[in-house]
C-alpha cells in the first residue's frame, strides 16, 4: 500500500485537480464499480482460484471482520456507503467467538 501511495498514486493525480479518492484510474479519476470488479476478477483468475468470488463477497467479509473486531455499526454503515442503518444490519450475524469475548470482557460475573 505504501508503494502505491508514495509512487503510484502521485503519478495518477492530475496536477491541476487533486483527487480526494484513494484509488484512481489511469486518467486520474475515481475507479468505478465495474473497474474494481474487473480488477478483482482478473486477480482471482491469476491466482487460479477455483471457487468463484464476487466483489460483494469481499465487501461482506470486510464488514463482518470490522464488526467482529469491535467496530460500531454506524462506522461500518459509513464505510460501506449505506443510506440506512437497516441495510448495514445484514452484517450483524454474531459469531459464537465474538459473543463469548464480549460476554467475558463486559459481564461482571464472567
Amino acid at each position: 500500500m505504501n508503494v502505491y501511495l508514495e509512487s503510484g498514486r502521485p503519478r495518477l493525480v492530475k496536477k491541476t485537480e487533486p483527487s480526494p479518492h484513494l484509488f484512481l484510474n489511469y486518467r486520474g479519476g475515481p475507479l468505478s464499480d465495474r473497474s474494481i470488479r474487473k480488477i478483482v476478477e482478473k486477480r482471482m483468475r491469476e491466482a487460479a482460484m477455483k471457487k468463484k468470488h464476487k466483489p460483494h463477497g469481499i465487501r461482506h467479509s470486510f464488514a463482518t471482520h470490522l464488526l467482529n473486531a469491535g467496530a460500531d455499526l454506524r462506522t461500518v454503515q459509513e464505510l460501506l456507503g449505506h443510506q440506512t442503518l437497516r441495510t448495514t444490519q445484514v452484517y450483524t450475524h454474531v459469531s459464537k467467538e465474538r459473543l463469548y469475548t464480549v460476554y467475558k470482557d463486559f459481564h461482571p460475573r464472567a
